[in-house]
């Protein structure tokens, strides 16, 4: 794979893209009238996914679409029912799915060595630098960004990979750090088709170490940390994520020795896994990972977090 061109409003990445001696353009309609491209990376602000994505169906282009999908489902499925007309591949942008923590995790969990799934829980907790939200990405702070779909969208998208369809949610969020128009912390119960319960913590304002970026150490941006932020729990053992500790005991129930087996992997940087992968949905040599329709319901379960937040409510879904 080789860039073809670079669509952007902002200085740096015209800048940037001068460096690389790579075409610039502001505009994507005016890209795609000069630059000869095979397939569209879209990683634009959510709110113009839907508008790009369209775009890219008009030029029959594949495209690996930052999650979220869009800000709304509505929109998202209008996109993805027109990309499945024109058979027009979306990868979403859910680079999780790509990581060799989260394969290994789906081998153990298919295994059936932690028995009859009962509990999941996990934390995206961590503290954004202030200069996160200034211009130009102010919208991070209004409907469309916030730490919900930004962020806990993810650890929706790695649960449901892990465990299964997530049919029921309650939730309540607080804007109490920063007070902006959308949530900074929240907390979450997920109820999954196969009966177990999950419980979600998240927050972008918070000094922690319990994040994937942080304990996975797959983006190097961040501070390794030697901790685990997802646990899922059965009758017959208990799995951290990522440090793969698989824990049993030594007999039947509490009062018998437990101890944990390490599970290992090749590391490998999801992102270019999934760079990978996009190169061989363009060729025709694969089916995304995980495509638009299937990213949607992610984006489902997330608005209705945000749903159950504000209006109290059990949402229940289809």
């Amino acid at each position: 794979m080789a860039l073809a061109a670079i669509v952007d409003v902002s200085l740096a990445s015209r800048l940037y893209a001068a460096e690389l001696k790579t075409p610039h353009f502001e505009d994507l309609a005016e890209c795609l009238r000069e630059v000869r491209i095979d397939g569209l990376i879209i990683a634009s602000p959510t709110k113009y996914h839907v508008r790009h994505g369209l775009a890219a169906v008009e030029a029959q282009l594949p495209m690996l679409l930052e999650k979220p999908v869009s800000d709304n489902f509505a929109s998202a499925m209008r996109l993805i029912e027109g990309a499945e007309a024109a058979q027009v591949p979306i990868l979403v942008g859910h680079h999780h799915r790509h990581s060799p923590f989260i394969k290994e995790g789906q081998r153990i969990i298919a295994s059936g060595r932690l028995g009859k799934i009962l509990v999941v829980s996990a934390c995206c907790l961590f503290r954004k630098p202030n200069g996160y939200f200034d211009e130009p990405n102010a919208w991070r702070r209004d409907l469309g960004g916030g730490v919900a779909l930004i962020n806990l969208v993810h650890v929706i998208d790695d649960m449901r990979n892990l465990v299964g369809e997530i049919v029921k949610v309650q939730a309540a969020v607080s804007h109490a750090a920063r007070n902006f128009p959308v949530e900074d912390t929240g907390a979450v119960l997920l109820h999954f088709a196969n009966g177990a319960l999950g419980t979600l913590a998240f927050s972008d304002a918070v000094a922690t170490p319990w994040n994937w970026e942080m304990t996975s150490g797959e983006n190097p941006a961040f501070p390794k940390t030697n901790e685990f932020c997802y646990i899922v729990a059965g009758t017959e053992g208990s799995l951290s994520l990522p440090r793969l500790d698989l824990w049993r005991h030594k007999g039947d129930g509490w009062l018998t020795p437990i101890a944990a087996e390490r599970q290992t992997v090749e590391e490998e940087d999801p992102l270019k896994v999934e760079l990978r992968h996009f190169g061989d949905v363009i060729r025709g040599e694969a089916k995304p990972l995980l495509d638009g329709r299937n990213g949607a319901h992610t984006l489902e379960v997330t608005l209705a977090v945000k749903r159950a937040a504000e209006t109290g409510e059990i949402i229940l879904l289809s």
